[in-house]
C-alpha cells in the first residue's frame, strides 16, 4: 500500500511538471485558450502513458506476462 502512495504523488507530480513544460514552451507564443488546449492534450497523453506503465506493472507481479 505504501508503494502505491509514492507511485501516485509521483505520477501527479510528473503530469503537473509536463503541463507546466508545455506552458513554459508555448506561453506568450500563442492564445491563452491555445495553451490551455495544449497543456491538457499533452497532460492527458501522459496520464494514458502513465495508465499503460502501472497496467503492465501489475500484470507482470501477477504473473500474467511476459
Amino acid at each position: 500500500m505504501k508503494e502505491a502512495i509514492v507511485y501516485g504523488v509521483v505520477a501527479i507530480s510528473s503530469l503537473i511538471l509536463l503541463g507546466y513544460t508545455v506552458h513554459m514552451f508555448i506561453g506568450g507564443i500563442v492564445s491563452e485558450r491555445t495553451e490551455a488546449l495544449a497543456m491538457v492534450i499533452v497532460t492527458l497523453i501522459g496520464a494514458v502513458a502513465i495508465g499503460f506503465m502501472a497496467w503492465d506493472v501489475i500484470r507482470k507481479r501477477r504473473g500474467l506476462g511476459p
